[in-house]
């Protein structure tokens, strides 16, 4: 699929005025595009005096529409987008470039870095977060350790469940428009409505999702995974004002997770996976060579018992030699006591002749 892509990146850069094109042909080539991308930041300083950096996480299949709705909101407020991403993991870094000295650049430049909406297709609440869990999965486990809108026999409906020993529910359908409000506060007064109003958001979705969603009598865990596919949401869930909200959480048995953390988790249970996989093969070889032992048993226990009729074959075999030996011996004894007895009537015979002449 990469080496495809690759061609495909070839073209259109060619059939774009690109003039020069490089792959990575080794790891000495590969760790310098790695730092020349980890330097873009501080190359940025050079273009613009000031700028806003975004962190986001895009599947590569969404892109390009991620990508033109960020060109056609800096279009809208009169600024540059610089994007910085690593296509491999689909981590972007929108870097909003404005000039803190011009008047009213910070105040548009400050909009423009709002970019959560960008991340928003036109489609129901939740349908992206579903697509970036989707992609994490895909690229993650094999297909056959996940499976996407499972039915419970409730009805409901779970964005995603993940096949370990057991079942793990995730849900990324997360509420996002409180938290836009409390970043959009203007005021103390505007912000501490909006924390509220977010803290009973989230609360009222973490009880949605323990209700609906863990099910042990349908085989899953007894917790669930509660997808958040913004970064700063998650870290305003675990570590802002509203950070209580994580251990509400918790003691409901659900776990928030971001792109980030999400990944480990994945990582982990990818090597579980294996695991278990290594495992179920050494039971199947031990249950193999289980079977071979009997075979071989049986087979040995059937060898010994050709081999004690063998023995009792070969005993009667010497048995009828000895006797076939005595009984030769009788017959010879037998002829040669019978050639005596010829032998003595023929000598006999002559004398009865004479007396009669």
């Amino acid at each position: 699929e990469v080496e495809h892509q690759f061609a495909e990146v070839e073209r259109i850069c060619g059939e774009n005025g690109s003039t020069v094109i490089r792959i990575a042909a080794d790891e000495v080539e590969r760790a310098l595009m790695w730092k020349g991308r980890k330097s873009a930041f501080a190359a940025m300083g050079r273009i613009s005096r000031d700028y806003y950096v975004q962190d986001g996480v895009i599947p590569r299949t969404a892109l390009p529409e991620v990508l033109g709705r960020i060109e056609s909101m800096a279009a809208d407020t009169g600024l540059r987008v610089a994007n910085v991403f690593h296509a491999g993991d689909g981590n972007l870094h929108p870097l909003v470039l404005y000039d803190g000295g011009v008047p009213g650049e910070p105040e548009r430049a400050k909009d423009l870095a709002r970019l959560e909406q960008a991340l928003r297709p036109p489609k129901a609440r939740g349908g992206f977060g579903e697509l970036l869990l989707e992609n994490l999965l895909r690229d993650r486990l094999p297909p056959t350790a996940y499976e996407m809108q499972y039915t419970f026999d409730s009805g409901e409906r779970v964005d995603a469940l993940l096949r370990v020993d057991r079942s793990i529910p995730i849900d990324s359908k997360f509420p996002l428009d409180n938290y836009n409000r409390l970043v959009e506060a203007e005021s103390d007064d505007e912000r501490t409505l909006a924390e509220r109003q977010f803290a009973r958001d989230v609360k009222q979705h973490i009880e949605a999702i323990a209700g609906k969603y863990i099910r042990p009598d349908e085989g899953t865990y007894d917790f669930a995974f509660m997808y958040i596919p913004v970064e700063a949401v998650y870290y305003e869930l675990a570590c802002g004002k509203t950070g209580a909200l994580l251990s509400y959480a918790n003691e409901r048995r659900i776990f928030p997770v971001s792109p980030t953390t999400f990944t480990a988790y994945l990582q982990v249970i990818a090597l579980g996976l294996r695991g278990m996989q290594i495992e179920e093969h050494a039971h199947e070889v031990m249950a193999y060579v289980a079977d071979l032992q009997r075979d071989f048993e049986r087979f040995a226990e059937d060898f010994d018992k050709v081999g004690t009729h063998i023995g009792h074959a070969q005993s009667k075999y010497h048995d009828a030699g000895k006797r076939l030996d005595r009984f030769e011996t009788k017959l010879e004894r037998a002829a040669e006591e019978q050639q005596e007895f010829e032998a003595e009537t023929v000598l006999e015979l002559p004398g009865v002749s004479a007396d009669a002449a």
